[in-house]
Order: structure tokens, then C-alpha cells, then sequence
């Protein structure tokens, strides 16, 4: 679905009622009337692969939801190197922050389209309808429970278990919970490796293990399917 959802227009205009990320993003909890006002605020952003939507520190003046394409956040550390924090897919929501500018930065894997909001407009409609700010705190939630299993992940697994707990999270969030389904990953292996907290040739050497012991298969460079659903308590065994 990441690959291929687009943004609904009419005349112009977001047509929030045809979106077809409505089902996954925060703005499915809103009813008729929420939709519409939201639909009135949103605005239409691309941004080219490669392209930052926006910098840590500045100004958080927008919020956006994904609507087609892949995002990445990321975190600057004081010596050039980053760590990548997360990839955003359709119907995520970011850019919400708690002070005045942004904490992290955004840039696009691919071509990717966003629902623009005014941070201010945003905030308003959450006051005038409960449940948008209902469902953004369960976003939160969400957040934080993600949070604290890449800590762990980063903290505790070896190689190949944070690879196959990679692949296996990215098969769920896109919905490639089928069997032999395809699942695209726009990303380089650096951005993965980075994500991971390892370099990239591990990155590739434990890809091509995972190929060789027949737990995955490559359609090409950056689609894969998942042949082995236990992928994650085997890969425990692999140095």
C-alpha cells in the first residue's frame, strides 16, 4: 500500500471523504462534519525523494499525515553522524511538537504526498472535536511502546534478530501479513543500518544469510518476501 496510495483531489481540493489512507490515518475517527472541516484546512505537499520536509529546530509550524510514499526521521548527533529514528508510511502522522520547533528532521526515501495542516487550525479542530484529539493520544501511546521496543532492539538483540524484527515490523505496518507477499523497502541499506544501529555491510551480509538459510527471497533490490513467519525466533541462532 506504501508504494502506491495517493492523495484523493477534487477541484483542487482534498477530498478527505475518498482518501484512500482514511482507514489507517488519525483523520478516520473524525464523522461527516469533522472531515469536512479538517478537508477545508489540509493542503496538498510533495516532496521529491531525497528532499527534507523540515529540520530539527525549525519552526513547528505544520503538522502532516502521509498519504503516498515514505518519509525518515532523523536525528543529527553533535560528531556528523545520525541515527534514523523511524520511516513513516501512509496514514502516519508527524510533526506534532510539544515547544515551538521541530526535534528531529524529515526527509522523503521517495517521491512522497502529505495533508498539510497549520499547527494552529490543527489544534483548534482537536478542541472542537474530542475524538481527533482522542485518536492522536492513542497515537502517542503507540509511539511510545515503539519507542521502548528500539530500545531494546538496539539494546539487546544481536544482528540478525534486529534485521529479521526489521523486516517482520515493516511487513505488519504495511499490511504484508500474507504469506510470500511482497514487501518494498525504498530504503537504502544505509538508511537501514542506520535505523539499526549497525554498519552497512552487516546490514547486507545478514540479508544474504537470511536469503541463504531460504528465510526470505528477492524479487529485486528493494523488494523482498518473507517465507519464514518464525523468521525472528530463528535468526536468534545465526551469528
Amino acid at each position: 500500500m506504501h508504494a502506491f496510495a495517493t492523495s484523493a483531489l477534487c477541484c483542487g481540493k482534498l477530498a478527505c471523504e475518498a482518501c484512500c489512507v482514511r482507514g489507517v490515518a488519525l483523520c478516520g475517527v473524525l464523522d461527516q462534519e469533522g472531515l469536512q472541516k479538517l478537508g477545508a484546512l489540509a493542503v496538498d505537499r510533495r516532496v521529491g525523494a531525497g528532499a527534507t520536509l523540515f529540520q530539527e529546530g525549525d519552526p513547528a509550524d505544520d503538522v502532516f499525515t502521509i498519504t503516498s510514499g515514505m518519509l525518515k526521521l532523523i536525528k543529527p548527533m553533535r560528531d556528523g553522524r545520525r541515527q534514523i529514528t523511524g520511516f513513516m508510511l501512509p496514514g502516519d502522522f508527524l510533526g506534532l511538537a510539544f515547544g515551538r520547533t521541530y526535534v528531529y528532521s524529515a526527509e522523503a526515501v521517495q517521491e512522497s504526498h502529505l495533508c498539510r495542516f497549520s499547527r494552529p487550525d490543527f489544534v483548534a479542530l482537536m478542541d472542537r472535536f474530542p475524538a481527533l484529539e482522542k485518536g492522536l493520544l492513542g497515537r502517542v501511546s503507540t509511539e511510545l511502546a515503539a519507542a521502548q521496543e528500539q530500545m531494546l532492539l538496539l539494546g539487546r538483540k544481536r544482528a540478525a534478530e534486529r534485521v529479521a524484527s526489521f523486516l517482520l515490523s515493516m511487513a505488519r505496518r504495511g499490511g504484508r501479513s500474507a504469506p510470500e507477499a511482497p514487501l518494498a523497502l525504498p530504503m537504502s541499506r544505509s538508511d537501514i543500518a542506520d535505523f539499526l544501529g549497525l554498519t552497512v555491510e552487516t546490514v547486507s551480509r545478514t540479508l544474504s544469510e537470511l536469503r541463504r538459510q531460504q528465510m526470505i527471497g528477492t524479487l529485486d533490490r528493494h523488494t523482498l518476501v518473507i517465507r519464514d513467519r518464525v523468521i525472528g525466533a530463528k535468526a536468534r541462532r545465526l551469528v
